[in-house]
């Protein structure tokens, strides 16, 4: 009987599990038997190693072969086991040396002739291994940068199955052919990619086109607004008629969003590496994403689902970033509803029959919607065809649960002529901006240091109503709406976390009766007698 073993690793969600394929020969009848709870992707492995390494100049063994992946009770599918499956074949037939794979995480999938091919997920797969103990990866070539961003991990990246061999053998490396770039790459056929053009795609990154605040005309309530979700991280709700701006304003919101952390990063990275949308040349996205899905996505593409063990939706490619749902009312109730839970928890659950996920999702919503559906509803009524029912209908198609949390809501007011012309002069650049937000975020960070929450959106009302307290006597205001039943007890929490952000940019120690004022104003869309820039400043 011969014996080898080798390593791999099984992706549930965006968190990896370290399989061990094993391989027995034994002398009878030649066969191919895969166990331990592979996926039909996975079983199909067993032709796509065989061909892969006969034509990679290695002998197949002529005996009974089983292949085990263990833990069996972990369900497994996918093509990136075909690399540790092939060394773990020819190590128990004495191609190469059984000792010299079995604690090697080998990621990847294998064509027929041998060359090794990129699969999803390597950066979570490798972040695995690391944690399990394992300190030398082998991935296709062009995962290799992906593969690196892990530290500790000695990584070998090759091109194909026939230079494995060789390395793992100490022979001498044969040269391959690098793979063909105008190739379409099977990984990534179908989606629309990062920097495909702003508005046009599922997932897009800050570093696509240019778009800057200073070409927005007029909306100084709503540029308020955005710097001031952008320093908290606060939910926004754009509302106004068509073509007032709000798909505009919100493209641009990713511009004066601070640079992610190292650890935002990789969080961010390792679900697009899931997704298979990480740009080719660029393994680490350093910028927040701005994922903008269409009104008639389903809830499983917003949420996370699909066959088998569920895969990453619009909530987990936002996150770290934007989630911008244009068109709000149009989406389905139930699409509307399912945020919920992630926008209070960070996170979302998604149950299917084959286990159990949880995936990340802690991004800034930005929703966006017309007053009624011909879009020119008014208090006054004028120039609205639709009948009051069906303003009503519109309305509650974004129900009252939901809203109550979001932190920002706007009232995007028609551009006027001198605006629009340019004769009220240009506003602020996203650089100007930006350079707030950061000098705000800082300020949150230094005061939040050591605590689990970064920003101000994430503070419990507890520690607001205790802990981080207001200045005395400035909640008259917010109170008198709570007994006016203006505001619930969570819309409380929610000022007082976006009247924090309001004190932090203009550099106050804590918030004033002003800044509450401001984030009743900006909550409620009733007028405080507060001049929304300055208090913002």
């Amino acid at each position: 009987m011969a014996f080898a073993r080798a390593c791999s690793v099984a992706l549930v969600g965006v968190e990896g599990v370290v399989v061990e394929v094993q391989a027995d020969l034994e002398p009878g009848v030649a066969a191919f038997t895969l166990v331990g709870l592979p996926d039909k992707s996975l079983v199909e492995s067993r032709d796509r190693v065989r061909a892969a390494v006969v034509n990679s100049g290695a002998e197949w063994p002529q005996k009974k072969l089983t292949v085990g992946l263990s833990p069996a009770s972990v369900p497994k599918g996918g093509s990136g086991f075909d690399l540790a499956v092939a060394c773990a074949v020819l190590g128990a037939a004495e191609r190469i040396d059984p000792a010299s794979v079995a604690d090697v995480v080998m990621i990847g999938e294998l064509g027929l002739d041998g060359r090794v091919r990129p699969v999803r997920g390597v950066l979570p797969a490798v972040l695995a291994a690391a944690e399990a103990g394992y300190r030398h990866v082998v991935v296709p070539e062009q995962t290799a940068g992906e593969a690196a961003l892990v530290p500790g991990v000695s990584v070998l990246g090759v091109r194909s199955l026939r230079q494995l061999i060789a390395v793992l053998a100490d022979e001498p490396v044969p040269d391959e052919p690098a793979e063909d770039r105008g190739r379409p790459d099977p990984m990534r056929a179908g989606l629309v990619l990062p920097g495909a053009g702003v508005g046009s795609g599922l997932v897009q990154t800050a570093g696509g086109p240019l778009s800057d605040l200073a070409d927005v005309a007029g909306q100084r309530r709503a540029r308020t607004a955005l710097e001031v979700a952008a320093a908290g991280g606060h939910h926004l709700l754009l509302s106004g008629p068509p073509g007032a701006g709000k798909t505009m304003l919100a493209e641009r919101l990713t511009g004066i969003l601070p640079p992610l952390t190292r650890q935002e990063s990789l969080e961010v990275t390792a679900v697009h590496s899931v997704a298979g949308i990480l740009p080719p040349g660029e393994p680490l996205v350093t910028g927040a994403p701005y994922c903008a899905p269409h009104h008639s996505a389903t809830m499983q593409s917003l949420i996370g689902g699909g066959n088998g063990l569920p895969r990453p939706g619009a909530v987990s490619l936002a996150h770290r970033g934007i989630l911008f749902l244009d068109e709000a009312p149009e989406f389905s109730g139930r699409a509307l509803d399912a945020l919920r839970q992630p926008l209070e928890s960070g996170h979302v659950v998604v149950a299917r029959a084959a286990g159990v996920v949880r995936l990340p999702a802690r991004f800034l919503m930005v929703l966006a919607a017309n007053p009624c559906p011909c879009g020119r509803h008014t208090l006054t009524g004028a120039g609205c065809d639709c009948p009051p029912s069906a303003v009503r209908r519109y309305q509650a198609r974004l129900s009252g649960p939901l809203l109550d949390r979001v932190d920002l809501r706007v009232e995007v007011e028609p551009v006027g002529r001198a605006d629009l012309m340019g004769a009220g002069g240009r506003g602020e650049t996203s650089a100007e901006v930006a350079a707030r937000v950061r000098g705000a975020r800082a300020r949150t960070a230094e005061r939040l240091a050591g605590t689990p929450w970064t920003t101000n959106s994430e503070v419990p009302g507890h520690e607001l109503r205790t802990r981080l307290t207001a200045a005395p006597g400035a909640l008259m205001a917010a109170e008198r709406d709570m007994e006016r039943g203006l505001l619930t007890a969570r819309g409380l929490d929610r000022v007082l976390r976006v009247a924090w952000t309001v004190a932090d940019l203009r550099a106050a120690d804590r918030p004033d009766a002003s800044d509450i004022a401001v984030a009743l104003e900006l909550r409620t869309g009733i007028d405080r007698g507060v001049p929304l820039e300055a208090g913002a400043r």
